[in-house]
């Protein structure tokens, strides 16, 4: 299957830019987030279907529903750099690492899908199903760390994709990284709502007995059925929270992320998520309300128009609410916590919440002083 052939999908609005003049809404794929191959906004040219009358898009949108969904393909690609710096005051670490470019989880809310437009590829079905490997993350790390006069700063991995999706499996670029900053005694924080993180826990259990590592895991609803919409190809609830458990068993300080918190959609779980991450052993906390940037806005909301026509107005009504009357604002001091009566209202749920269960809100700390630079090349021996 051409994915640059696949219909374009779902109703669409003024408020959806360029994308908006496509009438249809698909039944969703097997296994996707979304079937909708969105052209990304650096494309010169926009493609639109057109009803001929006979019923040709419906047909075609049923079949492709019906059939097997699209395969993942691993791109692999030797990175320039793996170090990503932060300027933004909302988030709480100065460098990221990310070891792949897009997501198999297939999160129609995830705020990174913009980025795969600067690969020329859709922020939409490609973000899924082409994912790009960074098979030589843990050489430019090391050059990185060893470089002169690097001093450690507060490292966060999988911050905008995950990096224990499906193809870390059997690629270990993740693990490869991890094993580079056991060596190097770097501190680091990792995100991740997978289950494979569990794999790693001989490098990460004895780095965070030294106060060198910390995990979140992301738990967005503990409905199994709206895990697998929301979803569709990250562990589901239960899985998410035994996680949480075996890492806190093996001493690893684990926080929890209810994050997106979308209104009238996993909103109304807020406390309950956060009771049951506590009881499997996370100690803190934090959620992020809804982010609508770039090509994300109409991926949601025509995701939004399948899985929930009859409260998606209302949705976006509340979502407008706390971004000043816009579907997104990427202001710095508003574009995590939002604004207004609702989001105010949210944010006193989320501290009493946590006030209430024991749940520390602040990041973890981590103990910089224990780093010394790798060697060059792995191979090369220490003297002691």
């Amino acid at each position: 299957m051409r994915l640059d052939t696949l219909p374009a999908l779902a109703s669409g609005t003024a408020a959806d830019g360029p994308w908006a003049p496509i009438t249809l809404v698909r039944a969703p794929l097997k296994g996707r987030g979304t079937a909708w191959a969105l052209e990304h906004r650096f494309s010169s040219t926009r493609r639109e279907d057109f009803d001929d009358g006979w019923a040709t898009l419906e047909r075609a949108a049923q079949e492709e529903a019906d059939g097997p969904a699209p395969q993942t393909q691993v791109i692999e690609e030797h990175a320039r750099s793996i170090l990503a710096g932060n300027d933004s005051p909302d988030i709480g670490f100065d460098l990221s690492i990310n070891p792949y470019r897009g997501c198999e989880h297939g999160c129609s809310y995830c705020y990174a899908r913009p980025t795969h437009g600067y690969l020329g590829q859709s922020p939409g079905l490609d973000f899924e199903t082409r994912i790009v490997a960074k098979v030589n993350a843990a050489e430019r790390l090391r050059e990185a760390l060893a470089a002169p006069g690097y001093e450690p700063l507060l490292l966060n991995i999988g911050s905008a994709t995950d990096a224990y999706q499906p193809a870390e499996r059997r690629l270990r670029i993740t693990r490869s990284v991890l094993e580079v900053l056991q060596q190097a005694r770097h501190p680091f924080s990792l995100v991740t709502k997978s289950s494979l993180v569990e794999r790693d826990l001989d490098l990460i259990a004895p780095m965070a007995a030294e106060g060198l590592a910390a995990v979140y895991v992301s738990v967005t609803t503990l409905d199994s059925e709206l895990a697998r919409r929301m979803e569709p190809r990250a562990a589901a609830p239960h899985r998410r929270l035994r996680t949480i458990e075996t890492l806190a068993r093996a001493g690893v300080p684990v926080g929890v992320s209810v994050s997106p918190l979308i209104p009238f959609v996993n909103e109304p779980e807020l406390e309950r998520v956060l009771a049951a991450a506590r009881d499997a052993g996370a100690s803190r906390a934090f959620g992020i309300v809804l982010r609508l940037p770039w090509e994300v806005n109409p991926i949601f909301r025509r995701w939004l128009q399948q899985h929930f026509p009859e409260r998606a107005d209302r949705v976006m009504a509340r979502v407008r609410e706390m971004r000043g009357g816009r579907d997104n604002d990427s202001r710095f001091g508003s574009r995590m916590t939002g604004q207004g009566t609702w989001a105010q209202l949210l944010r006193q749920r989320l501290h009493k919440a946590c006030e209430r269960l024991g749940l520390q809100r602040g990041r973890f700390e981590l103990d910089g002083t224990q780093f010394r630079p790798p060697a060059h090349d792995e191979r090369q021996a220490e003297l002691f």
